[in-house]
């Protein structure tokens, strides 16, 4: 999992390149379209996004080919591809999960790159030796979203084959953000907050992190739901989806909160029910448990939400940290082969950019022909909340979510004292929460992201 982005001082520049060409052998393109968009820039360095569409027969093995200018410039690190420069020649070929490319279909890589000077386009784009030909072209605007909120144009989800749709049984992409623990941060989800989170980060969906332990739940079920229930409508009145976050962590093993989950659930799916924006997620972060046991899990608290609740999304956690086991040294197999007993569910995949890397992401990749996911939680440093935000990892994950439409929400909208926060520590004792003064590192990479248009389908 690697990548980055900065704020771009400039605009994406595109390179759109069409040629059809007569057939090839089967391990070449008869025909291909780069599309190179500099999606950000900084004092001597860049990033790149570089995406491959195959017009002719299909390929099983590919490698890119392309010419840096004259410019100092230099290939420092890429993803989704086995990257390696030559002089100024640079190439990347494919790997296990977008070697085979089939007619029409497309791979998104990247990369990051130094410069001394200026930073123009690179050029002679081929694809196993067949020039991707063309004429330099501005990419067309990101359409907007439609009019209305996400919850206004999406309406109640629900999940479709892999994908979480929308009412129109579309697949959608959901970007937003979790709260920290709202036992501690609780004066970060004011009005004023949430009008910035809605408005300014135009963020698609709050999720809401009640944890049980840790001075949570536990210690005042009433006070904690009504919260939570209080946060559910804030979202709402927004037009964002919330996602009801029950959020174990430690004991790892969800049955412990069994009947506190059932208690909680019971009551927040009866209070909500006839709401359009709630998602419910029933275990934050099983560890220490196998797949067997928070499969059990869900099994008995699934039907509680939908005796009150039909129609929400349920996301269920995996083994490992939801990892779906890969931090147990497992994979997805254990969940595709021994699926929850229920319908309109996800799971859940988690993750932290610095600690989190290509076999992860390789995972999702995979999995996500089978199974529907939702990261409900990510970092972009390290696992434990802390050190240096890990940017081009960071971006490398976001490219893959959102190449495959894998919603997710960042871990955390809060002043925490912890580089993963999104704001600098005291933020909340104001009322600015989007101002490049009070966001921290990882705050504006994640503002820069979720921001930019949605492009809901409606048809």
């Amino acid at each position: 999992m690697k990548r980055i982005v900065a704020l771009l001082a400039t605009c994406a520049t595109a390179v759109g390149l069409t040629t059809l060409l007569s057939p090839q052998p089967a391990a070449a393109a008869a025909g291909c379209k780069v599309d190179y968009t500099v999606t950000s820039q900084w004092q001597g360095g860049f990033q790149a996004g570089v995406k491959i569409t195959n017009l002719g027969d299909p390929v099983t093995g590919w490698t890119l080919k392309f010419t840096l200018p004259d410019s100092g410039q230099k290939l420092v690190q890429g993803w989704n591809a086995t990257w390696s420069q030559s002089g100024s020649t640079v190439s990347a070929a494919g790997i296990d999960w977008n070697r085979t490319l089939a007619t029409g279909a497309s791979t998104d890589l990247g990369f990051v790159g130094s410069f001394t000077g200026s930073n123009p386009k690179p050029s002679a784009f081929t694809l196993n030796g067949v020039a991707c030909t063309g004429s330099v072209e501005e990419p067309p605007p990101n359409p907007g979203p439609g009019t209305g909120t996400p919850v206004d144009v999406n309406g109640q989800l629900h999940v479709c084959g892999v994908n979480l749709c929308n009412q129109y049984n579309r697949p959608i992409q959901l970007r937003g953000m979790s709260t920290h623990g709202i036992q501690w941060f609780s004066k970060c989800y004011n009005n004023a907050a949430l009008d910035a989170l809605a408005k300014d980060w135009k963020s698609d969906l709050l999720r809401i992190a009640m944890y049980v332990q840790e001075n949570g739940y536990e210690t005042d079920p009433a006070g904690f739901t009504s919260r939570v229930n209080s946060l559910v409508d804030m979202a709402e009145a927004r037009g964002m989806y919330a996602l009801i976050d029950f959020h174990t962590l430690t004991p790892g093993d969800p049955n412990y909160n069994l009947d506190r989950a059932k208690t909680f659930f019971a009551s927040v799916a009866a209070r909500n029910a006839a709401k359009k924006n709630v998602i419910y997620e029933i275990a934050n972060e099983p560890n220490g448990v196998n797949w067997t046991a928070i499969k059990s899990y869900a099994e008995q608290v699934i039907p509680v939400i939908r005796a009150a609740d039909p129609d929400a999304v349920i996301i269920v956690g995996t083994r490992g940290w939801s990892s779906l086991g890969v931090s147990d040294g497992s994979n997805e197999t254990e969940v595709v082969n021994n699926p929850v007993n229920a319908t309109n569910i996800m799971y859940a995949f988690h993750f932290y950019a610095a600690s989190h890397k290509d076999n992860y992401r390789a995972t999702v990749s995979r999995a996500a022909s089978k199974l529907p996911l939702f990261v409900t939680e990510f970092g972009t440093v390290s696992a434990t909340g802390g050190g240096t935000m890990d940017r081009s990892s960071t971006t490398a994950w976001l490219d893959l979510l959102d190449q495959l439409k894998i919603s997710y929400a960042n871990w955390t909208y809060s002043d925490a004292n912890e580089s993963s926060a999104a704001f600098k520590p005291g933020t909340c004792d104001g009322t600015d929460y989007s101002s490049s003064g009070v966001l921290s590192e990882s705050g504006a990479l994640l503002k820069s992201r979720i921001s930019t248009a949605d492009s809901f389908p409606t048809s």
